[in-house]
């Protein structure tokens, strides 16, 4: 995979979805690899973890020793830029992004982060993040694979 489109945010759902054993996990697990092989400059916040927790946990049926030990592995990629910035500016300045794009607090967070890391690409499972004008944003599954997804988290 190039890196024509980095640095790169890792958005909770990508995460997320990289470490489940759905049918749509590939364009998630294939980011994921390629930051961890230093393939491609990624930028994960740790907040996105316990995001990531928190879905695997919730929708995906990992238990918590499970979700837990496989996210305590994923941290152990050296190759991933880590950012555990959570200072009050940082916080204030992602709720004024919350407000003025209308989205979450953490994806306000999320955004804030890309714009202080000179993120070039947001990915992510849903296109709340195309509203903000500072980076792109890519859908990582088309609408067909999010159908899919919605389906496989049905049963």
């Amino acid at each position: 995979m190039s890196d024509a489109g980095g640095p790169y945010l890792f958005d909770v759902g990508v995460i997320a979805l990289a470490h489940t054993e759905t049918p749509v996990r590939d364009a998630a697990l294939s980011y994921v690899q390629d930051a961890i092989a230093g393939d491609i400059d990624a930028v994960v916040p740790y907040p996105a973890l316990f995001g990531a927790h928190t879905v695997l946990t919730t929708y995906y049926g990992h238990s918590n020793a499970d979700a837990s030990r496989l996210l305590q592995n994923f941290m152990d990629a050296k190759r991933i830029h880590w950012y555990d910035g959570m200072s009050q500016d940082v916080v204030r300045d992602g709720f004024s992004q919350a407000s003025n794009t209308n989205v979450g607090g953490l994806d306000g967070y999320y955004a804030q982060v890309a714009i202080n890391e000179g993120v070039n690409t947001v990915l992510t499972i849903d296109d709340d993040f195309e509203r903000f004008a500072a980076f792109d944003t890519e859908v990582i599954l088309s609408p067909d694979e999010f159908s899919e997804l919605n389906m496989f988290l049905r049963d």
